[in-house]
C-alpha cells in the first residue's frame, strides 16, 4: 500500500502498487522511422528501469532463434545486428529491452496478433515516408495495425519524432500476459505524503484512480469527493461502488458517448488531440478507483448538503472551458500542420513545373536539331542522286564513243573462241588422263575421298603419278560448266606462277581437272576456323595478302592480253601445308583483247559474272570490265583477312570504326597480338581498293603492292624474332 497526491484534489490517496504498462515498439529495416518511434517512446512513455518490448516481423522465411519461456521467439545471430542499435540506445537511457521476433509474411497481422496474445497495452510504430504512402497506400502497416489492434491497446504512429496518428484503448488490458514473468514486476513509485507530487503521466491509462490532468493541482477549487471523508467507512464505499460500476460501464459502452449516471458522475473518453496522449481512457467515477481510501466515504458524500452544488457547477464549467481551450489549440495545431503541408506541396509543384519547363525546352531543342539533321541528310541525298545521274550520263557517252571498239573486240573474241574449240582436241600443252586413271585415283569417286563441293561440282583427293592431287569433276547439269572448263584449261595450261594453282592435267571427255593438292584448304575455311582448324597468325595473314596481290598482278600483266579473274574471293584462294597462298578457279576469267586493252583498258560484257559482295559495283551496273574490277574484289578480300567477318557491309563497318578511333574492335578477336597500327594501314589500303568508282581505286603495281610488301616484311621480322 502507498500514498500519493491526487492531481485533482491534492489529497493523499492510498492504493495498491501497480505495474508498468506493457509498451511495445515495432522495428523494421528502415532505421530512421524505427529509431524515431523508439526515441519518442523513451521520451514520452517510458521511465528509468522500465522494460520495453522490441518486436520485429521477419518476412524473409523462418528465423532460427530460440523460443523462450514466454512462447515468443528470440532473434538469431543474423537478426541480432538489427536489434543492436536499439538495445544500445535503451541502455544509455537506462531502459531494459525484451526482443521478440515474429515469422510472418503479413506484418500488420503479425503485430495485431502479438498485441492480442501478449496483452500489449501500448504499441508504437514508425510512420513510413510520404512518398511510400502515396505509392503503397494499400499496404500502410501502421494504419492497418491502428484499425485492427485490440480495444485494450493504445496505438501511437510516430512520424518525424511526433505523433502523426493515435488510437486510444477503450477498456483495461488483461492482467495476465506471458511477458510479465520475464519482465519482472516493477511497481509504480510510492508517494507517502499528502504533499507529494502526482504519479507520472504514463500511469494515467493504467491507474484509473488518477483524476483529469487538465484540472489544477492545488486546492483553489475543492472537489465534492473530499467533503466529510473522515466519517465514511471503507466497507460502505465498496458496497456502493459495485452497484455503480455496472450501470456506468454499460451505459457508456452501449451508447458510444459520455453519459451521466444515477450518481451524477460523468465518464469521459479523452480527445485524440489532447496534449497527454498517454491518457487513453478516463472515467470520472468512483468505481474506477477500486481499493482506494479516497472514495471510502462515497455514500456519505451523496447525502451532502445542497451548498456544495454551486462548487460543482463551477468545477464543471472550468472543465468545460479547459476542454474547449484544448480543442481550440488542437485545431490551431492541425491548421498549422495543414498550412505547412500545403506550402510543401506548393514548393513541390513549383519544382515540378520548373522540371517540366526544362524538359519541354530540351525536347524543343532536340526537335530543332533533328529537323536540321533531316534537312542535311536530304541535301546529301539530292547531291548523291545528282552525282549518280551525272555518272550515268558520262557512262552512256563513253559507251557510245567506244561502240566501234567493242564490236571489234567481240568479233576477235568469237574468232578466238572458235580457234580454241577447234584446237582443244589437239592441245598438247597439258597432260590428258583417261577416265580409268581418274577412277583408280579416286577409288571410283568414293565419298570418303571427297574434300569439297563447288558450283561446278565436287572435288576429290587422289594419287596420280605417285603424287597427291585434287581432282575437280564437272557436273553434267552445270549450265556454264563446259565453257568454264575450257577457259580454265586454256588459262592454267599457259601460265606458271608460284601464287597460281598448278594444273597437272585434265580429262576433257568427262570434264575432270587435275590440280596439285593444297593441304590447308581454302583461305575462307581457315579464316573462319572451320573443321576446328587453328587460326592464322597475323604474320602469315600479312604474307598471304601480299601473295594474293602478286598473283593477281601476274594475271593483269599477262601478254599479249591482260587477264581479269572476275571471281576473286577467299574461297578461291588455296593454301598448302606451309600456308602459301595460290589463286584458283579462273574459269570465269576473261582475256581483254589487245586492241581494247591498249587503248581503253576495259570493254563491255553482255552479262556480269562473279559472287555477290565481291563484284565491282560499276561493272555490275554498266557491264564495263577492266583490271580494276579485280581491285575491288581484292579490297574486300583484304578486309576479311584482318577481320574474319562476312563481306556484307564490311567496308562501311571498318570505315566507321577508323573514323571513331575504335579500329581495334573490328580486328579478328582470335588473334591476340595484332599490331593495330600496321593492321590499320592495311585496312586503309583495302578501303581505297573498295571504292565504288573505278577511277578512285589505286594502281595495283605502284600503290597497293609496295605497301603490302612492307607489311609482309614486318610479319617476317616478327616471326624471326619469335624463333630466336
Amino acid at each position: 500500500m502507498g500514498k500519493y497526491s491526487d492531481p485533482g484534489t491534492g489529497m493523499s490517496v492510498t492504493g495498491t502498487e501497480s505495474v508498468y504498462p506493457l509498451v511495445a515498439v515495432a522495428i523494421d529495416n528502415n532505421n530512421k522511422t524505427s529509431q524515431g518511434a523508439l526515441k519518442w517512446a523513451v521520451e514520452h512513455l517510458l521511465k528509468r528501469g522500465q522494460t520495453v518490448v522490441l518486436v520485429h516481423v521477419n518476412t524473409k522465411g523462418t528465423s532460427t532463434g530460440l523460443v523462450d519461456s514466454s512462447g515468443f521467439k528470440q532473434p538469431d545471430a543474423q537478426l541480432r545486428e538489427l536489434f543492436l542499435p536499439y538495445r544500445c540506445f535503451c541502455t544509455r537511457k537506462d531502459i531494459n529491452c525484451k526482443d521478440v521476433v515474429l515469422d510472418e509474411m503479413d506484418v500488420a497481422r503479425a503485430l495485431i496478433e502479438f498485441a492480442q496474445s501478449a496483452s500489449i497495452e501500448i504499441i508504437v510504430l514508425g510512420s513510413p515516408p510520404k512518398g511510400m504512402l502515396r505509392r503503397f497506400k494499400s499496404s500502410d502497416v501502421p494504419q492497418i495495425v491502428a484499425k485492427g489492434a485490440p480495444d485494450f491497446c493504445t496505438v501511437y504512429i510516430i512520424g518525424k519524432e511526433k505523433v502523426s496518428h493515435q488510437k486510444f484503448a477503450i477498456r483495461a488490458a488483461p492482467t495476465v500476459s506471458p511477458l510479465r514473468p520475464q519482465m519482472g514486476n516493477p511497481s509504480v513509485p510510492k508517494f507517502e505524503s499528502a504533499g507529494a507530487t502526482a504519479p507520472p503521466k504514463w500511469m494515467a491509462s493504467k491507474a484509473d484512480n488518477f483524476s483529469d490532468p487538465g484540472l489544477p493541482s492545488d486546492n483553489s477549487i475543492k472537489s465534492p469527493f473530499t467533503r466529510e471523508s473522515s466519517n465514511c467507512s471503507s466497507r460502505n464505499s465498496y458496497g456502493d461502488f459495485s452497484a455503480f460500476s455496472d450501470s456506468t460501464d454499460i451505459s457508456f459502452i452501449s451508447s458510444g458517448r459520455p453519459s451521466v449516471d444515477r450518481y451524477g458522475f460523468q465518464p469521459r473518453l479523452s480527445n485524440g488531440s489532447e496534449s497527454n496522449p498517454e491518457h487513453s481512457f478516463e472515467m470520472r467515477t468512483p468505481h474506477r478507483f477500486s481499493n482506494s481510501n479516497e472514495y471510502s466515504n462515497f455514500s456519505q458524500s451523496s447525502n451532502a448538503s445542497y451548498s456544495s452544488q454551486n462548487m460543482d457547477d463551477v468545477e464543471s464549467e472550468i472543465r468545460r472551458l479547459r476542454m474547449e481551450l484544448k480543442q481550440t489549440m488542437d485545431m490551431y495545431s492541425t491548421a498549422c500542420r495543414e498550412a505547412i503541408d500545403a506550402k510543401q506541396k506548393l514548393t513541390d509543384l513549383e519544382r515540378r513545373k520548373i522540371e517540366e519547363q526544362q524538359k519541354l525546352y530540351e525536347a524543343r531543342s532536340h526537335e530543332e536539331t533533328a529537323k536540321q539533321m533531316i534537312e542535311e541528310e536530304r541535301a546529301k541525298a539530292r547531291a548523291a542522286v545528282e552525282a549518280a545521274e551525272k555518272s550515268n550520263r558520262l557512262a552512256e557517252l563513253e559507251a557510245k564513243k567506244r561502240l566501234s571498239a567493242e564490236m571489234l573486240a567481240l568479233k576477235e573474241a568469237e574468232e578466238k573462241k572458235k580457234f580454241m574449240l577447234e584446237s582443244s582436241h589437239n592441245d598438247i600443252r597439258y597432260r590428258k588422263y583417261t577416265i580409268e586413271e581418274i577412277e583408280l585415283a579416286t577409288d571410283k569417286f568414293n565419298v570418303n575421298r571427297k574434300v569439297g563441293e563447288g558450283g561446278y561440282g565436287p572435288v576429290f583427293k587422289g594419287y596420280l603419278d605417285h603424287t597427291l592431287v585434287a581432282i575437280k569433276v564437272l557436273r553434267p547439269d552445270a549450265a556454264q560448266g563446259r565453257s568454264q572448263f575450257q577457259q580454265e584449261v586454256e588459262v592454267l595450261s599457259c601460265i606458271r606462277h608460284p601464287n597460281m594453282v598448278i594444273l597437272m592435267g585434265a580429262c576433257p571427255e568427262y570434264g575432270c581437272l587435275v590440280y596439285e593438292y593444297m593441304a590447308s584448304g581454302s583461305l575462307d575455311d581457315r579464316l573462319f576456323c572451320r573443321g576446328g582448324t587453328p587460326t592464322i597468325p597475323w604474320q602469315h595473314r600479312f604474307r598471304i595478302a601480299a601473295e594474293v596481290a602478286t598473283g593477281l598482278l601476274f594475271l593483269h600483266q599477262t601478254k599479249p592480253e591482260p587477264l581479269v579473274h572476275r571471281d576473286l574471293k577467299p574461297a578461291n584462294i588455296l593454301l598448302d601445308g606451309n600456308l602459301v597462298s595460290k589463286i584458283s578457279d579462273v574459269g570465269l576469267a576473261r582475256l581483254i583483247p589487245p586492241s581494247v586493252a591498249d587503248d581503253v583498258t576495259q570493254y563491255r560484257m553482255t552479262s556480269t559474272a562473279g559472287t555477290f559482295c565481291y563484284i565491282d559495283p560499276e561493272y555490275q551496273q554498266t557491264g564495263m570490265l577492266g583490271v580494276k574490277s579485280d581491285i575491288y574484289s581484292l579490297g574486300v578480300l583484304l578486309l576479311q583477312v584482318i577481320t574474319a567477318r562476312s563481306p556484307m557491309g564490311l567496308t562501311h563497318s571498318v570505315s566507321r570504326a577508323i573514323e571513331n578511333g575504335r579500329f581495334a574492335d573490328v580486328l579478328d578477336p582470335e588473334v591476340r597480338d595484332w599490331p593495330v597500327e600496321a593492321a590499320q594501314r592495311l585496312a586503309e589500303v583495302a578501303l581505297r581498293c573498295a571504292e565504288l568508282r573505278r577511277k578512285d581505286r589505286p594502281d595495283l603495281a605502284t600503290v597497293v603492292l609496295p605497301e603490302l610488301h612492307k607489311l609482309r616484311l614486318l610479319g617476317e621480322e616478327s616471326l624471326c624474332s619469335i624463333r630466336r
